[in-house]
């Protein structure tokens, strides 16, 4: 945990950001720095939770992803889709959860080109356990339940707008 500050950084940057006569970028400064700060302070009891297990968050977020499947697999390329990360990022957690016994590539039976990722045994009881350890993380964030709820919808429509995902289609009603 880091020592507490007698004043909000953020508030006194965006005085001074006011003070040199930025007022039209302040707000924006403000929320990128405050968003960039919360991250940082989640990531911090995300790291300690998942410690213990010998996991980062994104090698968690594969396995986790992995069992949420019926079969605990997946075609690689699925994966990276789902998890919005680059290629080498995915193949690189990838190649470290495979060394360490997690899970495995196995050849895709219908295209020769990609590969499947299988979950082993010992890579369930691991997320299964880190899942346990999170849940505890998540279910005390220091926010009230409409709070949490405002938070989320504001960030949505924030990744919305980026372009981040879109309206699904809309489905037809049955003849």
């Amino acid at each position: 945990m880091t020592r507490r500050l007698p004043v909000d950084p953020i508030a006194e940057a965006k005085r001074q950001w006011l003070a040199h006569g930025w007022d039209a970028a302040a707000d924006g400064m403000t929320v990128v720095t405050s968003v960039i700060r919360a991250h940082q302070l989640l990531m911090a009891s995300i790291d300690g939770a998942l410690k213990p297990f010998d996991l980062t968050f994104s090698r968690f977020e594969m396995l986790r992803l992995l069992a949420f499947t019926r079969e605990g697999r997946m075609p690689m390329g699925s994966a990276i889709a789902r998890l919005q990360v680059h290629p080498t990022s995915v193949s690189n957690t990838v190649d470290r959860l495979t060394r360490d016994g997690l899970i495995s590539r196995e050849p895709h039976p219908t295209d020769g080109r990609a590969a499947l990722l299988v979950l082993s045994e010992a890579g369930r009881r691991r997320v299964d356990e880190a899942t346990a350890a999170l849940n505890t993380v998540f279910a005390d964030l220091g926010l009230d339940d409409d709070d949490a709820t405002a938070l989320v919808r504001i960030i949505a429509r924030f990744r919305k707008g980026a372009g981040d995902f879109g309206d699904p289609a809309p489905v037809p009603e049955p003849l």
